[in-house]
Order: C-alpha cells, then structure tokens, then sequence
C-alpha cells in the first residue's frame, strides 16, 4: 500500500527499516542488508532523503551512520502510515474480513514509536462484534514474535465500551486519552 504513494521501491523499504525501528540508527552496509537492496541504490535514496533533511548522518570511525529525523514535517504521518501498512497494522487490515465484525481497530502510539511500556499499556484495542479471537491470537502471536516481546490487546464489544465510556471507566479514559494510530474507523466516533 505504501508503495501506491511512494514510486521508488528501495525508498519504501529504507522508510520501513527506519520508522519500525523508530529509535535506531543504521549504517549503509546495514541498511543494504536489511532491504536487499544494491548499495548503490541505497546511497543514492540516502542521499536523496538527507537533501530532503529527512535523515541525518552521523561519522563514527570509518562508517556512515544514519537515522530518520524526528522534526522531519512529515515524520509522524509518515509513521503512521508505516504503522498501518506494515507488520501488525498490514495483518489486521489484510484480514479483516477474517476477524469479524470491527468497527474500530487502533495502535497505541507507544506502540508505533517503540517506545517502553508498562504492564498497563494497551498495543492494541479492538471494538466490534463476533471478533474470531483465535484468528486474531494468530495475527498477535506473528507480530510477538517479530517484536520479541508480548503485545498487551484488549477486545470488547461496542456496548461494552460505550458503557465503560459512560462511567468513565480509568483504563478506557487513558486508553482515549493517549495518542494513538486509527486502523479501522473514525477517530472522533470513538473518543466522543
């Protein structure tokens, strides 16, 4: 889906590597590495995303080190839009029909950014009707496993939410209350 908008094949994959390790920083041999991509073109996009004061480069020793600039105008639309068509975000949009009746499917945005988390922290919520959780444990299984880590979830119906809403339920109000990436539905819709 990314790469409907963005036409050069090895700028996608060094924009994925980049925003899903939101907190690294990555040499050129690395990069061509991890986006099989030829070297030549990887310095060419580097260079192209530096004039575009997308990336900065940092020297260290004989090696080039580079990393995405977070006060890039672009950077957090552009991590949304990583986050939602990549890993996590891509599985639960490719089998949605698969998952049930979802109204509204959301990341936290501590989540998207890699950054720590507590044993309160919710990586994803899910609120429909009939979701087919053993499809989805697959789908949260997958992404643990690319993480390396186990994602805290929460499902619920609708009714249930629009009830915890209205008591002002302490995990619903800092779940609304936090940043987030809308996956599935309007935004305004589940926080009013």
């Amino acid at each position: 889906m990314l790469e409907d908008l963005i036409i050069s094949r090895v700028r996608v994959k060094i924009l994925k590597l980049f925003l899903l390790n939101p907190s690294s920083i990555f040499h050129v041999r690395e990069i061509v590495r991890q986006t099989k991509e030829e070297i030549n073109a990887v310095r060419r996009e580097l260079a192209h995303m530096e004039k575009h004061s997308m990336v900065s480069k940092e020297p260290r020793g004989n090696r080039l080190y580079y990393t995405f600039r977070k006060d890039y105008p672009l950077y957090f639309d552009l991590l949304s839009l990583v986050a939602k068509t990549s890993n996590l975000g891509a599985d639960i949009l490719k089998n949605k029909n698969k998952l049930g009746k979802i109204k509204f499917a959301m990341i936290s945005g501590r989540f998207v950014r890699g950054k720590p988390f507590g044993p309160d922290d919710v990586d994803l919520l899910i609120i429909g009707q009939k979701i087919v959780l053993p499809e989805l444990s697959q789908i949260i299984r997958a992404e643990e496993a690319r993480r390396g880590r186990e994602l805290n979830y929460t499902v619920m119906s609708e009714e249930e939410l629009n009830f915890r809403k209205k008591r002002r339920d302490p995990f619903i109000v800092s779940i609304l209350g936090s940043c987030r990436v809308m996956l599935i539905g309007d935004e305004e819709e589940l926080v009013g």
